[in-house]
């Protein structure tokens, strides 16, 4: 049952997604060329939805699956590690067109070329599972 919860918030996600045209290799495009706020505007709202939501969880102090008190880091904890990580997104995101909530829609849609950068991101995921202990961040 909790499966069948996370697919239908799953499919309700992808649709939003591809109707705010968050998918369309075209929109990412125009957000780096600095040429349509339409993705400014999309990530300036998500944004400000993770602020409501975080002000949310640190104020009722939820718990999450575990019972455990949710942990929210501050905005200058391992800010050069945030630095570094958000450069290799933003990199990835460049290179593909493509942030990874969407690839899976964008393959839904026939973009099966997107493949690639599935399984890319699944390798450069084990891969920090690899590595993530000789790493200087916090755990």
């Amino acid at each position: 049952m909790k499966n069948l919860r996370l697919l239908i918030i799953g499919v309700a996600f992808g649709f939003v997604l591809s109707k705010g045209e968050v998918i369309s290799w075209y929109r990412i495009y125009e957000m780096f060329r600095f040429e349509s706020f339409h993705m400014f505007g999309i990530i300036g709202m998500a944004v400000m939805t993770s602020l409501i939501f975080n002000q949310w969880i640190k104020r009722s102090k939820m718990k999450d699956i575990d019972g455990k008190p949710i942990h929210i880091p501050k905005f200058y904890d391992g800010i050069l590690q945030y630095l570094l990580g958000g450069t290799i997104f933003g990199l990835g995101w460049a290179l593909t067109g493509s942030c990874p909530g969407p690839l899976y829609i964008q393959i839904g849609y026939g973009s099966t070329v997107m493949v690639i950068a599935v399984l890319s991101a699944l390798f450069g995921s084990f891969l920090y599972g690899l590595v993530k202990d000789k790493l200087p961040h916090k755990n």
